[in-house]
């Protein structure tokens, strides 16, 4: 297992990484299964890995979404790990506890070598594997790429996988991007809620990665190609939140009957695309829980 080692990554100042650390700090210290803190090692940098449950359990790797880090998974670790080794990674070039190296992470190529490399490095010849967001997207690439390295896949409320984004979700989104305030990140994610609950601890910590991480940077992952997406043999789950405002819940479902027509469909109700991994957490951890309970899934054939 590879060693653990605490480097910090560049931010603006230094009470920008003390703030920063403080809420990444108390997202995490909600946890209810204190998680074994890993760094796995690349030449593109370093991954801090949050894992947790049975050492001897099917493995299970979570993507988080955009600047989400993988300490938002406080809700839902504790059931996950019931059944599974969990392994939350945070992505190198994003807010959160892993550092570059001397190789950048310029395309999605790049992103999904990463990806295959903290594979190896935590010794996961196949994993279960659950994204969220763009996280989605890239967990559907790896899919996609290296189908037999995953025994199932779920995707929660994926970005741009199966419909487009919304272009009043882009239009609100603008500002926060090209120049993020605490004040605009907040606003946004109100407004993307509509009115259902974002979880003040992760708010804040998604507020301060957005602010305070400067060189942050989202690789873009390209839309799946139709043909590929109706070949792919791995089990697929696709949960929408009822409530996003990123996409249409009903387009990203319909889309995903067309284009996998083996994969299973779900709305969650009353959650937005920011809070489903939080917000109302029982009804999707039912969902992953039955979606990846241990049992054969056979492997498909290497792309």
């Amino acid at each position: 297992m590879p060693e653990t080692t605490h480097p910090a990554p560049a931010f603006r100042t230094p009470e920008a990484e003390r703030r920063f650390s403080a809420a990444y700090g108390r997202v995490l210290a909600r946890w209810p299964v204190t998680p074994e803190e890993i760094d796995v090692h690349s030449e593109y940098g370093t991954a801090r890995v949050l894992a947790c449950g049975p050492g001897d359990a099917p493995p299970l790797a979570l993507a988080h979404g955009g600047g989400a880090t993988s300490a938002v998974w406080f809700a839902n670790v504790a059931a996950l790990a019931t059944t599974h080794r969990v392994y939350a990674i945070d992505r190198i070039g994003e807010p959160g506890r892993g550092t570059r190296g001397d190789r950048p992470i310029r395309d999605e190529d790049d992103l999904l070598d990463w990806l295959e490399a903290t594979f190896t490095g935590l010794g996961l010849d196949r994993a279960d594997l659950c994204g969220h967001s763009y996280g989605a997207e890239l967990a559907l690439a790896f899919a996609l790429r290296a189908p037999h390295r995953v025994r199932r896949l779920a995707l929660l409320d994926p970005t741009r996988c199966f419909t487009r984004f919304s272009p009043r979700y882009l239009l609100r989104a603008l500002p926060t991007l090209l120049r993020p305030t605490p004040g605009r990140v907040r606003a946004f994610t109100t407004w993307e809620s509509g009115g259902t609950p974002v979880d003040e601890d992760w708010l804040e910590l998604y507020v301060s990665g957005a602010t305070d991480f400067p060189r942050s940077k989202i690789i873009p992952v390209r839309r799946p190609d139709a043909a590929r997406l109706r070949a792919s043999a791995v089990p697929t789950l696709v949960v929408a939140a009822e409530h996003s405002r990123a996409h249409d819940a009903r387009a990203v479902v319909a889309g995903a009957r067309r284009l996998m027509p083996h994969a299973g469909t779900a709305v969650l109700p009353d959650v937005s695309h920011h809070g489903i991994p939080t917000e109302r957490p029982e009804a999707l951890n039912r969902l992953l829980l039955e979606f990846f309970a241990p049992g054969d899934a056979a492997p498909p054939t290497a792309g």
